[in-house]
């Protein structure tokens, strides 16, 4: 079942039958018939679970060799940065979960540091998801499980009480559930209008809040100018972005004759993605410098980099360029209908995100890699866990909830999704459950990880 649910049909005299809200409430109770709502509860690995480790090597193919042992370290750091780059690993246990067969534009990966804040074209600060590399077309209840665990773990990785990890991970699905309900009366386009603003104050921590002021504030100063000093130098000639080996550098393909001009045309199909309008403000800026970025814990080990325009000397634009690869969710949920993943980030992302970048386009390489890009920062605000306090992780959850119900309500029916989830408690409580079983299987899984690199069978770097 999907949106359509909503839609009108015509008839041969062109007359159209249009479901009431009640209608499509009902619609999604009578799912609970097939699959209620405790059966989303708990969590056991089934009969033949692929080895974690496998999956995470099969997901490494095609990535850039010289960069995995990075990516490795960064997730043997602990079970909650292995579950950062564990997407591939929980999409195929997702896929055996209890499934209602009501599909919304989902993130993929869906865990509490993909949320957070950043300005608007209208340069509003609000809060948000800000990660889409996995996003698909797929059941709504994968992201909410995928985000309610990484509470339970984030909560764990903190050291606290597992009353409070639970709590953390069920006011984010109590959050969603609630909003839901409240974007299935509202019209459509309050729906698609609806914003959350800096999450700041959502905290309610007066020393927390202090805090992230302090952190808006410095985000405010870092423009593209000053990121241009810290970053670039100018020197003779075309301005260089500066080495910061392993983590930024240029490639040795920069030698080659044919890498510029391949760089080019890579950036006019970018450029050909842009809408009329912003390619009119693209075209005052000239390509000067790109390099090598390794970003994040999943991404590493894809080809990411950052680019350096310029519209005059002191005028610079940052690009950051990622690698789409198939989503993780491709061999449970479908192929993307978009032949270009970088395609694929695109629409996904603006489908479930309130505002997004301006430069937000696509591309694809001389060599057939697919790529999206943005610019690099616009007051970008992430989420610290390590110093949150318990009451702080419950919170926080309050709003990536709320943040995932309004992403789901826009490309999905979400009355249909209130009508199965209900008023009460039942489903909070389940996925709660899942939540804290699927922790435990996340500590196995990291464990089995230490294990393989204990044993010589995996490379890690855990100085970058």
């Amino acid at each position: 079942m999907t949106a359509t649910t909503t839609r009108r049909r015509n008839d041969a005299a062109g007359r159209f039958e249009l479901p009431t809200l009640e209608q499509r409430y009902q619609a999604g109770k009578a799912l609970r018939a097939e699959v209620s709502r405790r059966s989303h509860a708990g969590w056991e690995p089934p009969r033949g679970r692929p080895d974690p480790v496998d999956v995470l090597i099969e997901s490494s193919k095609g990535r850039l060799p010289n960069l995995l042992p990075i990516r490795y370290g960064r997730m043997l750091q602990s079970p909650f940065t292995f579950y950062r780059g564990a997407a591939a690993v929980m999409a195929a246990d997702l896929a055996r979960t209890p499934k209602t067969g009501v599909r919304v534009q989902a993130c993929g990966d869906c865990h509490l540091l993909n949320f957070g804040g950043f300005m608007t074209p209208e340069r509003r600060h609000i809060f948000d998801i800000n990660d889409f590399d996995e996003t698909l077309p797929a059941p709504w209840e994968w992201d909410v499980k995928r985000l309610a665990a990484s509470f339970v773990i984030a909560g764990r990785n903190n050291r606290f009480a597992a009353r409070d990890c639970r709590a953390a991970a069920s006011a984010a699905v109590r959050a969603y559930r609630e909003h839901m309900a409240a974007f299935a009366v509202m019209h459509a386009l309050d729906v698609w209008y609806a914003r959350l603003d800096s999450a700041v104050e959502n905290l309610k921590d007066p020393e927390m809040e202090r805090f992230y002021r302090r952190m808006l504030r410095k985000e405010a100063h870092r423009d593209a100018a000053s990121e241009f000093a810290r970053l670039a130098h100018g020197g003779k000639g075309r301005p260089r972005i500066i080495d910061d080996p392993p983590l930024i550098y240029h490639s040795k393909q920069e030698k080659d004759p044919a890498f510029w001009p391949n760089m080019m045309r890579t950036v006019e199909r970018y450029r050909s993605s842009l809408p009329d309008d912003r390619r009119v403000l693209f075209d005052r800026y000239q390509l000067c410098d790109v390099a090598v970025k390794v970003v994040g814990v999943g991404s590493v080990g894809t080809l990411c980099g950052v680019a350096l325009f310029l519209a005059r000397g002191d005028d610079p634009l940052f690009l950051q360029i990622k690698e789409a690869r198939a989503s993780v969710l491709e061999p449970y949920a479908g192929k993307s209908v978009y032949p270009n993943h970088g395609e694929r980030v695109v629409i996904g992302q603006r489908l479930m995100q309130a505002a997004s970048d301006i430069f937000l386009g696509w591309t694809h390489g001389d060599r057939g890699r697919n790529f999206y890009l943005r610019q690099l920062r616009d007051m970008k605000l992430k989420p610290v866990i390590e110093i949150m306090k318990p009451v702080n992780l419950v919170r926080y959850g309050g709003v990536c909830g709320w943040a995932l119900a309004r992403a789901h309500a826009r490309s999905g029916d979400p009355a249909v999704i209130a009508g199965y989830i209900g008023k009460r408690t039942t489903f909070d409580q389940a996925i709660t459950e899942f939540a804290d079983a699927y922790a435990d299987q996340n500590e196995r899984d990291h464990a089995a990880l230490v294990a393989a690199v204990r044993a010589g069978h995996i490379a890690v770097r855990t100085d970058a």
